[in-house]
Parts: structure tokens; sequence; C-alpha cells
């Protein structure tokens, strides 16, 4: 069993117990702990060491938690509320590609959600900060038993991964803060409708740091277009036989199948970051689908209009990198400063 196999069986299991537990105990926005579950489970290199996936959950949940200390500067001083997320955001993506930290998209993703759920009921932060923790942790606990039962063998050493320059690192994060803020001030007028779009933003910004400008376009919108029929044929095998087991059978299937792409086992012409989107945009057109069936709204208008929004976000995610990336070019770079020693020589 290769690599690839082991992290698609991985990421198959770990999909299957998160729908389980979030499902089956009835969780608040349970969606949200299958997004977490995948994004750790997605993670490049070798799984989590479990000790310090519980400390990061942790962390995570301390930090989400906190995140209610900006509802009321966004409730009273807008502009500056707005400005000061667009600051902490900046720094998260930054600090990102300095160090290539694993969970930069978690931060981003719970530092964008928690004022914008507080608003619209600050218990809800408490609530999401504990979603948030239990898949984190769902995913670092399947990594750590699938390591322990079927570990991998010794990677040769590598050359270190070269990480972006200062410039570099500060123009992407600047990149991926533009495409995140517009969605967040959306938010904030109807939290309800735009709460899923914010992950979705997000998870947008991060592949958008990651692709070429040239492919961007077509990795941010293909992927979205991607995950829109992964949901679409999960819930026409979920229509046949509508339970809790199904279910999770039928997003096991669809990890299996997008993680074989994303880990080698399946030759495809996409880079992993693509399968990875879609899985994830899938799961959150999913989640909402479910609670609109439940309570009996029209899941195939909710869902159009989810799917058309996502599609126009990340439209917009691709023509931001283009326009950005084409004014850097055309900005003229300082001359380099004169050579000292050949001024003196001469």
């Amino acid at each position: 069993m290769t690599r690839g196999d082991k992290a698609s069986l991985r990421l198959t299991l770990g999909l299957g117990l998160a729908t389980a537990l979030a499902y089956g105990l009835a969780l608040k926005l349970p969606f949200v702990v299958c997004v977490m579950a995948v994004l750790v489970l997605c993670k490049p290199g070798p799984p989590m060491p479990l000790v310090k996936g519980i400390v990061v959950a942790l962390v995570l949940a301390g930090l989400v938690a906190a995140g209610v200390l900006m509802v009321p500067l966004l409730e009273h001083y807008a502009f500056a509320g707005v400005l000061l997320t667009a600051v902490v955001l900046h720094a998260v993506f930054r600090a990102g590609q300095a160090r290539g930290g694993a969970v930069t998209i978690l931060l981003v993703i719970s530092f964008a959600m928690m004022p914008v759920a507080g608003v619209a009921e600050q218990s809800l932060v408490a609530v999401l900060s504990g979603t948030l923790a239990v898949g984190l942790g769902v995913g670092t606990l399947v990594s750590a038993m699938s390591s322990a039962l079927f570990p991998d063998p010794p990677q040769p050493a590598r050359a270190p991964v070269q990480r972006a320059g200062a410039a570099s690192a500060n123009w992407i994060a600047l990149r991926g803060t533009i495409i995140v803020m517009p969605v967040f001030v959306l938010a904030l007028t109807n939290p309800s409708f735009y709460l899923a779009a914010i992950m979705k933003t997000a998870t947008l910004a991060q592949q958008a740091g990651e692709a070429q400008a040239g492919a961007a376009s077509r990795e941010l919108v293909g992927s979205t277009l991607m995950g829109a029929f992964i949901g679409m044929g999960v819930w026409m095998g979920l229509s046949l036989w509508p339970s809790l087991w199904m279910l999770s059978l039928w997003l096991m299937a669809a990890a299996l199948w997008t993680g074989s792409a994303m880990f080698g086992v399946r030759r495809t012409r996409f880079r992993p970051s693509f399968w990875s989107n879609a899985l994830v945009t899938a799961l959150i057109l999913l989640g909402p689908a479910i609670e609109d069936s439940a309570s009996g709204k029209s899941v195939l208008e909710g869902s159009v209009m989810r799917t058309c929004l996502f599609v126009g976000v990340a439209f917009y995610a691709s023509a931001t990198v283009w326009i950005l990336e084409r004014w850097r070019r055309r900005t003229p770079k300082p001359a380099p400063p004169p050579d000292v020693n050949r001024a003196s020589a001469k």
C-alpha cells in the first residue's frame, strides 16, 4: 500500500467519522465539523501528532471564542471593526506564507466567521468554537490512528522547501485579504445567508495564494463547479434512501474519489488543491441543503442560489488575481542602488 493509498483512506475514514459524529449528535452547523476534518486530513506531509492536534484544537477554540470581542466594535464602530479584521487576516495570510503553517486556512475561517456569527447571535460563537475544535480533533484522531495501524515508511531526506520572500509573502497576503473582505462585509448584512460563503471564500483565498496567476481562473472556478457536481451526485444518491449511514457512505465515496486524485493514486491534470477545494465546496453546499430539507424549505432554490453565489465569488477571486498581477507587472520597480566599489574605482 503506497503513501497515496493510505492518505486517501485516512481522508475517507476521517470524513465518514466526522459525518457520523456531527450529524448523529445533531451538532450546530454539522457541515463545519466535516469541513474542518477534511482540511486537516488534506494537509500534505506526515499526519499531525495526536497531542499536537489536541493542543492546536484547544488553542483554536480559545481564539475563536475570543472573536466575540469584535462584535461590539463592529456594531458601534463598523469601519474600525472592518479595518481591524482586514489587518488580522493579512497578518494570518502573511504568517502562513512566511512559515508554511498548516493551520492558516483554519485561522482565516475562524477569524472571518466568528465576528459574523457574533453579530447574528453571540451564543453562536461558543457553539461554533466547539464545532471547529471537534472537527479538528476528529481529523487529528483519524490521522494518528491510521499512522499507528499503517505506518508510512521513512521518507528520504528532502531539500528544505523554499518559502516565499518577504515582498512576495506580503503581496500574496494582500491578495488573499482583498478576496475575503468583500464577502465578509456582505455577511455582516445577512449573516445567516453568507456564513457558508465566508468558508468558501477563505478556501478560495488560500487556493489563490498557491495557484499561478494564469491558471487561477481555471482552478478556482473549475474546482467550484466540480464541487457543485460532487454535491449534486451525493444528494441524488442520498435521496434514494435518506439516512445518516447513507450520508456517511456517500460522502466517504466522494472523499475516496477526490482523495485518489489529490494524493496521486489517480492521475489527473489538476493540482491537489483543485480536488481539496472541490470536496470542501461539496460539503459547504450539502450542509445547508440538508438543513433546508429538515426545515421544510425549498432545497432546489437554496442550492441554486448558493451555487451561483459560490461561482460568482470564484469568478471574483480569479478576476482579482488577474487584475492585481497585471497591475503589479506594470508597476515600475525601483532602480538598484549604485555599486559603491565601482564608483570609487572610477
